[in-house]
């Protein structure tokens, strides 16, 4: 029994390593300079340190923690007064690993050093070490550099900007992946939840567990054999997940893998296939027929079930993963399709969750026996689940063609047709749980009990709710899933979209296929817009944004149209947006030839690596405010559904740009 454990402490170390790999450092820096003479200026830099961390202070400590350390590459004219001091006060107590006292910070630490200049302005190289560490583990030390400018340089005051404004953009990026990766986390729980109560699986869950209470000497034996059973469960989902991606990025770094997880979630080719397996597992869910596995794999891993052991153990649960494959396919489908438009770790997080709540039945189940008497039988009910799932597919799928239709400019699946097939869809859903539509498999419904009559006013309310917005409502609520309101032909006067003219009366560029939310006027190029926002005299606001954007749509529909909102953008900036998923082919003029020599045609190719490159933007949306010489006045802003910190944030941007007159 104590090989038992250590086989599966062993094997969660090796799990967890796969993420390892992914893992963030705790603490995020940024710099400032001050000048406190005429000649003389002080560097800070601050450290933010995520809860349960804390980072050393500047030691040094002898056989103790690697202190946080400065190390500094300076000019001729430049020369170091003093050394660095910690503006901040560390808190010291005595540290029973180390044997003796060390001072650390939680949270937020500073640290400042005076420079001194004999003339001009300086170009400063800096490299900070530090190491953090928990109540549990300590990291590995890692470094960073700068490049801070101080002084006076070419009669302009040199800062750095560049350097303070790429952490702050590391930061919100970091931020916004957090957000999203939350939701991903609840859709992967809620999917998890529904895998389970499908007829290929909840019949099972008893068979299962029975097999290791009756196979096994004692009850604690067979406990422990369902829970390795739950754990291989969750490794046959998630490391296939893990080693697709690792082998993407160690292949293609960064850059390349957001480019494909970009072609994934816009290009025509892998959404029309997403559209179709959506709708060929929506038909399966219907009872049109049944999609498995090779009977042959699914054989031969029953039969290598028979061997004792942990490799019997192994084989039983991919046994479970063939044999569900039917209704789990679908669904799991579902949740790496949508995790794959996010970063892209999120794929692997959301396999884990969903496998690990797909597997925790079986493993309560066998630790507790007794609860498998209160569950409900096997029946119909399970059938009506899967094709209950089958509607939700079918209406699912259109946001994959609304995707391309957006992209390609196609104007087929415009917002009035997709409310259309939704509110069909829907009703059609809800007259089955009335029990008014039969499918092959189902059960006959003499009455509908309070659950199922629950279930039907839903439908019928949400169905309610989406009717007005085939006369313009905005439906707020969905705006992430159902296409721009600008794409409506039928829509009330007051919602239409306003035509993107410059001061001359003449379209702006790409306005005759792009368009802003809300009548907002303004620009979908970089050049023309900067050119405009210099004539005007007002600070940009840069909107990095795609077709495909869930995100983006929910920010313009529940943020944008908030009064305050519109009215600051209208008046006291000049709209960009840039859409970087956009497939239309520019004039050949307009193509670009990377670094690495490859030739950019569309729109949104030319958008993406332009924001790459200029402000390491990979995520959507992603909300840049630009003064004059392409400054960014302030931190960028993410995925944020609070009105009145966006607010905030455009006020924050007319002020530095103001101050920079």
């Amino acid at each position: 029994m104590k090989n038992l454990f250590h086989c599966i402490y062993v094997m969660i170390i090796m799990l967890c390593g796969t993420f390892g790999f992914a893992q963030q450092n705790p603490v995020s820096w940024k710099t400032s300079v001050t000048q406190i003479e005429s000649s003389v200026y002080q560097i800070t830099f601050e450290a933010d340190i995520e809860n349960r961390w804390h980072l050393y202070d500047i030691g040094p400590y002898e056989d103790g923690p690697n202190a946080t350390a400065f190390t500094f590459d300076l000019p001729e004219n430049a020369s170091l007064i003093g050394s660095v001091e910690m503006i901040d006060k560390p808190v010291r107590k005595f540290d029973d690993m180390f044997g003796m006292e060390i001072g650390s910070f939680e949270k937020k630490a500073r640290f400042g050093q005076k420079v001194k200049l004999s003339d001009g302005g300086a170009s400063l190289k800096v490299n900070v070490e530090w190491m953090v560490c928990d109540d549990r583990q300590c990291l590995p030390p890692t470094d960073e550099d700068f490049t801070i400018n101080i002084g006076s340089q070419n009669g302009t005051a040199a800062s750095n900007s560049s350097t303070e404004e790429q952490s702050q953009i590391t930061e919100t990026n970091q931020t916004d992946r957090d957000r999203s990766l939350w939701s991903y986390i609840i859709d992967a729980i809620l999917w998890g939840l529904v895998a389970i109560l499908t007829p290929c699986v909840f019949p099972m869950l008893p068979m299962t567990v029975s097999f290791f209470m009756k196979g096994s000497k004692n009850r604690a034996k067979g406990r422990a054999g369902a829970s390795i059973y739950g754990f291989f469960i969750i490794l046959l989902y998630t490391l296939p997940i893990a080693a697709i991606i690792l082998i993407i990025r160690t292949i293609g770094g960064d850059d390349t893998t957001a480019s494909i997880f970009n072609w994934l979630s816009t290009h025509w080719l892998p959404n029309t296939v997403f559209f179709l397996v959506f709708i060929i597992f929506a038909a399966s869910f219907f009872g049109a027929f049944d999609i498995t596995l090779p009977s042959r794999m699914v054989n031969k891993s029953d039969k290598n079930a028979d061997k004792g052991g942990i490799i019997g153990i192994f084989f039983m649960a991919l046994t479970l993963v063939l044999v569900s494959f039917s209704c789990t396919g679908p669904i799991v489908s579902t949740i790496i399709i949508k995790a794959f438009a996010g970063e892209f770790w999120t794929p692997i997080v959301v396999m884990l969750v969903f496998s690990a709540v797909f597997a925790m039945p079986f493993i309560l189940a066998a630790l507790f026996p007794a609860v498998l008497n209160k569950l409900p039988k096997s029946g119909g009910w399970l059938n009506s689940v899967k094709v209950i799932l089958g509607f939700i597919e079918v209406a699912l799928s259109l946001k994959f063609l609304g995707t391309v239709d957006q992209a390609y400019h196609l104007h087929i699946l415009d917002r009035e047709i997709y409310l259309a097939v939704w509110i069909v869809v829907f009703s059609l859903m809800g007259f089955y749980l009335l029990g008014k539509i039969k499918f092959a498999h189902d059960s006959e419904v003499g009455h509908i009990g309070v659950g199922r009559l629950a279930l039907v006013i839903i439908t019928f309310s949400f169905v309610v709710y989406l009717i007005p917005g085939m006369w313009g409502a905005p439906l707020k609520a969905l705006s992430g899933y159902l296409t721009p309101l600008t794409t409506q032909d039928f829509i009330v006067e007051s919602q239409k979209p306003a035509l993107q003219i410059n001061d001359e009366g003449k379209n702006v560029k790409y306005g005759e296929f792009l368009h802003l939310p809300h009548g907002l006027k303004g620009f979908f190029d970089y050049r023309e817009a900067v050119e405009y926002a210099e004539k005007v005299g007002r600070p940009l606001f840069i909107d990095i944004t795609g077709h495909g954007c869930v995100n983006c749509r929910e920010m313009e529909a529940r943020v944008w149209s908030a009064p305050e909102v519109i009215d600051i953008l209208n008046n006291e900036y000049v709209v960009l947006a840039l859409y970087i998923d956009d497939r239309k082919t520019l004039p050949e003029s307009e193509w670009i030839t990377t670094e690495n020599g490859k030739l950019l045609k569309t729109l949104g190719k030319v958008n993406f690596n332009f924001v790459f490159n200029k402000y390491n933007a990979i995520s959507q949306p992603h909300y840049v405010l630009e003064g004059r010489n392409g400054k960014v006045l302030v931190p960028p802003r993410n995925y944020d559904l609070d009105i009145s910190g966006f607010v905030q944030f455009l006020k924050s941007g007319i002020e530095a740009y103001k101050k920079e007159n």
